[in-house]
């Protein structure tokens, strides 16, 4: 039981949107921006890669696995660092990793040198990613997390397009213009200007047992609060958590959290092979149904314009409707765009059903990134989401030779097929998850008795 009268989590759930949660949403969306677009720079780069370094396809799948086993060590050691060291110390790590081992994928000078740099990248950015999405949802109003979690999300997803259009821009200059879509990665370094003058999170400061850190620094989030919006709504009275677990990494494999785990463990792995068996395959399998990479590398980027408004879109209903809801009916959508999408060849209908699944995949994504950081307490916050992501990540270690094998032995049409399926697969396995949406996360994730404390403040 937690007696020591701070009252955190109600106290920062009246709290207003202010200029600190706005400098929040700023300097993680930068982060966000690119930690996406390092995502995808290598599926712009991989075509020109395969015609310069005469590479066959499954080449392309090493390379591929390289990223998604070290995005499953990343988010895990990334989540146990982030519970363990704090979320903010973890996202600055994180980023600055990111940045340098992008640059380096950029100096590459054989597949097996790509392939460890693209490890270390996909390591970083699964970390960044998992710290960041764990700042948002221990910082937010409950009334509010999942619409600023989906904005922050919506924003940095921007990265994705306008990569697009740099990759178009710079690959066909010179031989070496995939480098340069490699150095745009590393930019994500001046994130770091906002992103060190972030508070550390009240929630983590109390979790370690640090009450005075905690106190001073929800007064100081409170002091600059009530200096801009006027006095605070008093809280509501403090409730006594009684935690679930004991803050070991074995816990997320205890009581309520081992099925909320095997949950999140099928839904990751599954979304994951879908997501990317769409998005990292696209323009290689366009170009070997014949279209020329210049047109490949355009329809792919015109399809992720369909991203950044999807993410927007989430983000408007995440805290709308129930997100488990959205979760589901967000899958069905895209197995069904993804199905029609495999069955044309027509440049116009391959923009539109791209569009259509780059936009609803968002949607789902921003949901989807609130609800796994929802079902786990704080003590393992950042490490529940990390080895459920990451596991996700490790399963497309395979994902890229399951794709190549699809479309070898069944070809292009079946390899859409099989993507569709997956989707369906992954909306009947959260189907069985909890409700979040506006519930505090010490509700969802602990009992609750009333207690005699009152909230400490000095205003």
């Amino acid at each position: 039981m937690y007696k020591n009268g701070l009252n955190i989590a109600n106290r920062m759930d009246r709290l207003p949107i202010s200029s600190v949660h706005k400098k929040i949403i700023i300097a993680l969306a930068v982060a966000y921006f690119f930690e996406f677009a390092d995502l995808n720079t290598f599926s712009y780069a991989a075509p020109a890669l395969v015609k310069q370094w005469h590479l066959p396809l499954n080449t392309i799948a090493i390379i591929n696995s390289s990223a998604f086993l070290g995005m499953f060590i990343g988010a895990t050691a990334g989540g146990w660092l982030g519970d363990k060291a704090g979320r903010k110390k973890s996202i600055i790590i994180s980023l600055v990793l990111l940045s340098l081992f992008s640059a380096l994928n950029a100096l590459s000078w054989d597949i097996w040198s790509l392939a460890i740099f693209r490890f270390v990248t996909g390591m970083a950015s699964s970390s960044l990613l998992v710290n960041a999405n764990t700042y948002i949802i221990e910082f937010f109003p409950k009334a509010v997390r999942g619409k600023y979690q989906g904005l922050a999300v919506a924003i940095g997803i921007t990265g994705i397009p306008i990569t697009g259009y740099v990759s178009t821009w710079i690959i066909p200059i010179a031989d070496y213009g995939w480098r340069l879509v490699f150095v745009w990665g590393a930019l994500g370094i001046f994130a770091l200007f906002g992103i060190v003058k972030l508070f550390e999170l009240p929630r983590w400061y109390e979790m370690k047992g640090q009450v005075s850190k905690a106190k001073e620094t929800l007064e100081q989030i409170e002091k600059i609060v009530a200096y801009e919006k006027g006095p605070l709504a008093k809280p509501e009275p403090e409730v006594m958590i009684a935690p679930v677990t004991t803050g070991r990494m074995s816990d997320i494999f205890k009581g309520i959290y081992l099925k909320r785990t095997i949950i999140l463990i099928c839904v990751w792995i599954l979304q994951t092979i879908a997501f990317y068996g769409f998005g990292s395959w696209v323009p290689t399998l366009l170009v070997k149904q014949g279209i020329g990479i210049s047109h490949s590398l355009l329809y792919s980027t015109l399809i992720t314009l369909g991203a950044p408004l999807g993410s927007l879109t989430g983000a408007m209903i995440s805290d709308r409707f129930e997100r488990k809801t959205n979760i589901i009916v967000s899958c069905f959508f895209i197995a069904i765009a993804v199905f029609l999408f495999g069955a044309t060849l027509n440049p116009t209908m391959i923009v539109v059903f791209g569009f259509l699944i780059n936009y609803i995949e968002r949607t789902f994504s921003s949901n989807l990134y609130t609800y796994t950081s929802e079902l786990y307490g704080t003590e393992v916050r950042s490490f529940g989401q990390g080895l459920t992501y990451g596991i996700g990540r490790a399963s497309n270690v395979i994902g890229p030779f399951i794709i190549s094998f699809v479309y070898t032995g069944f070809g292009y049409f079946n390899v859409f097929i099989l993507i569709s399926v997956v989707w369906a697969a992954t909306a009947v396995a959260i189907f069985f998850g909890p409700r979040t949406s506006k519930r505090s996360l010490e509700e969802i994730n602990g009992t609750q008795s009333t207690n005699t404390y009152s909230a400490s403040s000095n205003l």
